[in-house]
Formats: structure tokens, C-alpha cells, sequence
């Protein structure tokens, strides 16, 4: 069975970089611009990147995100709100003119942050001063008045250090396993994922729902509609059939209901907009 990683950079159609998981990226980048930072060495424990994002349109406009199994901390408008992750569809409404900027934590990063296990945020969007101290609304307001992207990322970063929990070595295991079973296409069930991962299914049961908020199945799934997704992006004809075999689908029609459970469409329907 062929790894689906190995064909990635044989696409030849161009697709807007607005972020893996982001659909119908061709339209999306007519109203709106992506742009990233990485942390700083101390974050960098806890944080993947900084995303900024920055719209204009004169009609409202849905934003629709395939999630990814990460916690963000997003300075918005009226307030800051922490977002778990969202193992259905995301749906944004964009209107008029404005800006965000996110802190995208690591699979697990996010732990030492909360008293609680990751698992209660999902599917959540909670008001950041529920988790962080209260002046994070203040902080807020600040960094969105910053027209400098960089600006905006040195002011999150200068009060998320400054309570800065110590690193916790088992979120960084959760880390290196959330990106093995994601990259790794031999690997389509949560025992395969376990076995590679020599731990049993219930400890990566439980691992997950404490440090990832989501469980094993869900990333394994999410992963690989995440590609299906991509591929269909390329604008490029592939076969279906074939990409059902390379995803660990029985057949293509598993693959069409769960795309379409997902995305909202079919892929057919998907590959066509």
C-alpha cells in the first residue's frame, strides 16, 4: 500500500498558503491574509506558532477550518476567548474589516495552563480570563491595536512568559505522538497506533483526553481527511478510488461518507467549488 505522505510534493497546482486544514483556500485568500511567527525559545515548549489573520469584505463571509488537535488562545473581539479543539466543523463569520491574532499551542502544550484535563475544552470557546489572569482582556486590546504583526506577537509573548509554567515532560511525549500517528501512513487503527507507540490503547486513551483533548480515533480520522481535503485543494484529477486505498479506507465509499460527514459536501461536490 502506498504512504499518501510520499505524493504531497508532487501536486502540481498552486494553492494559497492559508494554513492546512483551512477550506476552499482559492476563496478564502480573496478576503483575507495569513501570516505566521514562530516562538521564542521559552514558548517554544508550549507554543507551535502565532497566527495572524486579517480580513476585508464587503459581504459576511464563512470561514470554515478543519481543526487540528491543538489548543488556541485567540486575541479577539470583544474579548479573548481559548478555543479546545473542535472536532466538528469550525465555522468563522468575517464582516467588514478587522484582525486576529491566535496562539497555537502544541498537541499537549496546553496543559500546564489548566487545572483541568484538555478534554473540557473541547468543542468550547471559553473566555481567556476564565484560564489566564484577568488582565489578558487588557492585553487583548493592546495587541490588536498593533498594525505590526511582530508587534503584536512580542506583546502576547511578554504576558504569557511571564506566569510561564515549567515544562511537563509527558506533554511533550503526547506531542511526538500526535505527530507520529499523523505522519506516519502505515498507521490507520487506535491498536496500530498504540502498538508503534508501545502503549496500550487505554493509556493513549487516556493520555489524549487529559493532554490533547481529543481522542486517538479522532486525529488518526481527522489526518486523513485532512488530506483527502488537500488533495482536492491541487485542483489536479486523482482518482478516489485510489486515494481510499492509500488513506486505509475499506473502499471509496467509506471514505465519501466520512469526508462528507465532515467537510459538509461530498468530495466530488468539494473538488468541483
Amino acid at each position: 500500500m502506498s504512504g499518501f505522505l510520499d505524493k504531497r510534493a508532487n501536486y502540481p497546482g498552486h494553492v494559497p498558503d492559508m494554513g492546512r486544514g483551512v477550506l476552499y483556500p482559492h476563496e478564502h485568500a480573496g478576503i483575507a491574509s495569513v501570516d505566521r511567527r514562530p516562538p521564542s525559545a521559552a514558548l517554544a515548549p508550549f507554543v507551535e506558532f502565532y497566527w495572524n489573520v486579517r480580513w476585508r469584505t464587503d459581504e459576511p463571509y464563512e470561514t470554515k477550518v478543519l481543526s487540528h488537535p491543538n489548543v488556541h488562545l485567540v486575541f479577539e473581539e470583544p474579548v479573548p476567548l481559548v478555543y479546545g479543539v473542535d472536532r466538528s466543523l469550525f465555522v468563522r463569520r468575517l464582516e467588514g474589516r478587522g484582525q486576529v491574532l491566535g496562539v497555537k499551542f502544541r498537541p499537549g502544550g496546553f496543559r500546564a495552563f489548566t487545572a483541568r484535563p484538555v478534554i473540557d475544552l473541547a468543542d468550547r470557546r471559553v473566555p481567556a480570563s476564565r484560564i489566564f489572569r484577568p488582565e489578558v482582556d487588557d492585553v487583548s486590546r493592546a495587541v490588536l491595536a498593533h498594525s505590526s504583526v511582530d508587534a503584536m506577537v512580542g506583546q502576547a509573548e511578554e504576558f504569557l512568559v511571564r506566569d510561564l509554567p515549567d515544562p511537563d515532560p509527558v506533554a511533550g511525549e503526547v506531542a511526538a505522538m500526535v505527530a507520529t500517528i499523523t505522519s506516519d501512513p502505515t498507521l490507520f487503527r487506535v491498536d496500530q497506533a498504540a502498538d508503534r507507540l508501545h502503549v496500550s490503547v487505554r493509556t493513549l486513551q487516556r493520555l489524549f483526553a487529559e493532554y490533547v483533548g481529543a481522542s486517538p480515533k479522532w486525529v488518526l480520522r481527522r489526518a486523513r481527511i485532512h488530506e483527502a481535503v488537500t488533495r482536492a485543494d491541487q485542483g489536479v484529477p486523482f482518482e478516489w478510488t485510489t486515494l481510499a486505498e492509500d488513506l486505509g479506507y475499506s473502499d471509496q465509499s467509506h471514505l465519501t461518507r466520512d469526508f462528507t460527514a465532515t467537510v459538509g459536501v461530498s468530495p466530488a461536490k468539494y473538488a468541483g467549488s
